[in-house]
């Protein structure tokens, strides 16, 4: 009977699974065959855009969207979405845009090319109208470039400032008896202070301070522009907290009226001339991305985009990081495809492991004897991320990117006394020399083996400067100064010189096709579009990913997240060295 019961629920269990993955193999094969009829966008269209949703670097198709009519899960990257926005100013179905703007889930530079894009709409005299319950500022960075902003009667417009904030670690690891051994090159890389001090250095609060400062001109300057108030007045009233309701923000005019979302929406029905009972045809950028053709295809050539988000780590990597070897053969097989006749390279990336950037900066080194590189930097192009890109023929930057923070750490725990002491774990063996276990966790570095270390870190961050001083062509002891692990704004980069223009993908795939002497061109994007399948399975690990997130949260709210993921990258970065941004950067707008 018990053998009857087990072969029932495994046969059970069988017949469960092979049907989900029936079911996934039609929604497939449907959606493979309904992707080639392209959809219609409809009369008078409003493009929806939805802040709180993250906006990636390269367009994922999720097979999935249609059947979840009421999400973004479809939205494109960014360099396809202003593509989009650029197609709708002049595309007559399209009336108009609509902003929900309660959060923005997007950094600032990204922000920023979505507001050029947005701007770039006005010019054609429809309407844009943004809309939050309550408005928050990086919300608002982006909602201010609207014609009409307004929030509900009982909600307001978050107006305070900006902060930036590190998370310490060092009382932790004391209770748990771990040492984290600590290496590192130039006095600003503040990577390490977490784990070494128990709150800012000087020199870290100095350059934190300038970099925030920089940040929150550039956002002051810009709602100043758009909403036509002096930026004295902006920031005053962010001192004093004296915007905090929707009538507060509607007296101060930053934004239009306080209204309930269905008294906006009749307000949309009246431009567009709809009666009451109408609805309105909103569109989201992912469906208005299947009914519109705005890509450019044929031409004298092609341009390679190939995209470079997240950590930097050795190997291939996995979804979200930059693998060494997946990049260094994603650059050496467009230098080597005779139909590409450029390159650009979208760096969006904190650094990571050092080798890898070492690598990749060698194979854009040999692609630049073939053809043009161009590296466009997204919201972050640090250490690493800056490494790897050094070289390139030109880099465009936006001015609020972060980037260089040249310079170079490593960590190596022991973990002896948590294990001896907390634990009651002891280890022991042989070796055939006093340095065949280096770098082991289970015992504290000599002396010597501290300075053999040091003095790799050293020799690294010396091959990172040779790296930069040869390509910016500036001398080394001046790219010395200007690294020192120190971040910077992108506008501040293009004076050093660790940075050639202002501009976004945009502007970097039109300077390729200059450099190229390509006047009409196709564009292939890297890594390649991924299968209905890794799109489906990408959707759910996301999904799973969000969940544990917002489980977190519901227990210990957003700084609990935080912390949990600053966890996280304490466990990643220890052994070898990295070169990356200050370890954990709470940074709030």
């Amino acid at each position: 009977m018990v053998q009857f019961i087990k072969v029932f629920f495994a046969s059970l269990l069988a017949l469960i699974v092979f049907s989900f993955l029936a079911i996934l193999v039609i929604v497939g094969w449907v959606g493979a065959i309904t992707s080639s009829d392209r959809p219609e966008t409809g009369a008078k269209a409003v493009l929806y855009l939805d802040l709180s949703q993250p906006i990636m670097e390269q367009s994922v198709e999720n097979p999935l969207a249609d059947f979840q009519p009421e999400t973004q899960s479809d939205l494109p990257g960014l360099y396809d979405l202003v593509r989009m926005i650029h197609h709708a100013k002049s595309d007559s179905a399209v009336k108009g845009i609509y902003i929900r703007c309660a959060s923005n889930a997007n950094d600032l530079a990204t922000s920023d090319e979505l507001r050029d894009a947005i701007l770039e709409f006005r010019k054609s005299k429809k309407f844009v109208f943004a809309y939050g319950d309550v408005i928050s500022q990086g919300a608002y960075y982006v909602a201010n470039t609207a014609e009409r902003v307004y929030c509900n009667p009982v909600g307001g417009l978050e107006w305070k400032g900006f902060s930036m904030q590190y998370v310490f670690f060092k009382k932790t690891l004391e209770k748990l008896e771990i040492e984290p051994q600590i290496f590192y090159a130039g006095k600003f890389k503040s990577a390490t202070e977490p784990l070494r001090e128990e709150q800012m250095t000087e020199a870290n609060r100095y350059q934190s301070m300038i970099l925030l400062n920089d940040l929150y001109g550039r956002f002051l300057t810009q709602t100043s522009a758009a909403r036509n108030i002096d930026t004295g007045s902006l920031r005053l009233w962010a001192n004093e907290m004296a915007i905090r309701t929707a009538k507060d923000a509607v007296n101060y005019k930053l934004i239009d009226g306080a209204l309930y979302d269905d008294q906006l929406r009749d307000e949309i029905k009246n431009r567009l001339g709809l009666g009451n009972s109408d609805k309105i045809n909103f569109i989201t950028p992912g469906k208005y991305s299947k009914a519109v053709s705005y890509k450019q295809s044929g031409g004298d050539g092609r341009i390679a985009l190939i995209y470079a988000q997240g950590d930097i780590v050795d190997g291939r990597g996995g979804n979200g990081q930059i693998g060494g070897d997946t990049y260094r053969n994603l650059i050496r097989k467009a230098a080597t495809d005779k139909a590409v006749k450029a390159i650009v390279i979208r760096i969006n990336s904190g650094g990571g492991s050092a080798m890898a950037s070492e690598n990749m900066w060698r194979e854009i080194e040999v692609a630049k004897k073939e053809k043009p590189v161009v590296v466009s930097f997204g919201d972050y192009a640090a250490s690493g991320g800056y490494y790897m890109a050094c070289g390139a023929d030109s880099i465009f930057t936006r001015p609020n990117t972060l980037t260089g923070s040249i310079g170079v750490f490593a960590i190596i725990p022991n973990m002896k006394n948590l294990l001896n002491n907390k634990l009651g774990i002891s280890v022991d063996g042989v070796k055939t020399g006093p340095y065949a276990d280096i770098g082991s966790i289970h015992r504290p570095l000599t002396a010597t083996e501290r300075m053999f270390f040091q003095n790799d870190i050293d020799s690294i961050y010396a091959t990172f400067l040779r790296r930069v001083s040869d390509g910016r062509k500036i001398s080394y002891a001046f790219a010395d100064s200007i690294a020192q692990g120190r971040v910077w704004t992108g506008e501040r980069a293009i004076g050093l010189g660790l940075a050639d223009k202002i501009g976004g993908l945009h502007e970097a795939v039109a300077c390729a096709a200059r450099m190229a002497k390509l006047s009409k061109y196709s564009i292939r994007e890297f890594p390649e579009a991924q299968s209905w399948w890794e799109s489906i399975m990408s959707d759910y690990k996301t999904k799973a990913q969000s969940s544990a997130s917002e489980a977190i949260r519901a227990e210990f709210g957003d700084d609990g997240v935080k912390m949990f993921y600053s966890f996280k990258k304490l466990r990643q970065v220890f052994g070898n060295a990295q070169t990356k941004m200050p370890f954990d950067i709470r940074f709030e707008f």
